[in-house]
């Protein structure tokens, strides 16, 4: 695994992930802020005002490749959202809201593994029924797949060497080596709003390995993913966190099958209304603060109070 420390092969598997996914090597789209915030009530165009009730959702015309089942791809290594654990089981916040939102809809889930480049283009084309892996509902991606209603919001984070002079996203400059994943909301942040021409790398822990060895500055990260690389002793940390409601994260699906985004649209109403989605967001997120302009689901849905 002492690739994983070399810049100049994880470009180049940057580069070759985006070719064999149809991703572009640069982000799509017009250049966006993604730290300018939002008022949730006033600027989301998106989410419904409701969702079909559960036993209206008629499971034959979901348009699954596999009737019953659904075929998700997901990443493997981006703890605390969506990694594969120990015991080979594929886990974390995403995955297992999404376990409880297909329990509802009397589903089975199958999760495969794959690459953040690769994921969207890969539902476009049904490869799989939906894509779980803390997806940013951007404008750009409307584009090319559908979404469901949100069911988290994000912050975005800078991790640095805790000795080195990066202490914030006002650091940032053109003579420093920043890191990203490919295919990002990060990366577009980088590339479009801060106009730098960051290091791309496949997966998240790539892009920290090359921080902790010094082979990169900074790594411009979602939070929730910072937080499951950072460990103590690596001479790291995530120096400043900044939240991002412009767009909520979602699961993607293919933008012509609207009946497989309404019914997991119902079901996520259901797990938030029984509390299991407060559940799992105390699990997973035990310090976090929701923001109080933001909710998950429809308009309609109300979050039990604890």
């Amino acid at each position: 695994m002492k690739w994983l420390t070399s810049v100049p092969v994880a470009i180049a598997l940057a580069a070759s992930l985006a070719a064999c996914g149809g991703a572009s090597s640069q982000p799509a789209g017009t250049p966006t802020d993604a730290l300018a915030g939002s008022d949730q009530q006033t600027l989301d165009k998106y989410t419904t005002a409701d969702v079909t009730p559960i036993d209206q959702i008629d499971k034959t015309k979901l348009g699954l490749n596999t009737e019953g089942k659904l075929e998700v791809g997901t990443l493997s290594d981006a703890p605390p959202n969506i990694f594969i654990d120990p015991s080979g089981k594929f886990t974390g916040y995403d995955n297992e809201l999404l376990r409880a939102i297909a329990g509802k809809l009397g589903l089975e889930v199958e999760f495969v593994a794959t690459d953040f480049s690769a994921l969207l283009s890969q539902v476009q084309t049904k490869q799989f029924d939906l894509g779980s892996s803390s997806i940013s509902t951007t404008e750009a991606r409307r584009q090319n797949v559908g979404f469901t209603n949100g069911y988290d919001f994000g912050f975005m984070a800078v991790v640095a060497k805790t000795d080195g002079d990066v202490k914030g996203f006002d650091d940032l400059t053109t003579d420093l080596r920043i890191g990203v994943v490919q295919g990002t909301v990060q990366d577009d942040y980088v590339t479009n709003t801060l106009k730098m021409e960051p290091i791309r790398f496949p997966d998240y822990a790539t892009v920290y390995a090359n921080v902790r060895n010094g082979q990169v500055d900074a790594w411009v990260a979602p939070s929730q993913q910072a937080e499951g690389q950072v460990k103590e002793g690596d001479g790291t940390a995530i120096v400043e966190s900044k939240v991002n409601t412009e767009n909520f994260t979602a699961y993607a699906v293919a933008k012509d099958n609207q009946p497989l985004i309404d019914a997991l649209n119902a079901g996520l109403d259901a797990v938030i209304e029984d509390g299991t989605w407060s559940k799992l967001t105390k699990e997973w997120y035990p310090t976090r603060e929701m923001p109080s302009d933001w909710k998950p689901g429809s308009k309609a849905a109300t979050v039990p109070q604890s």
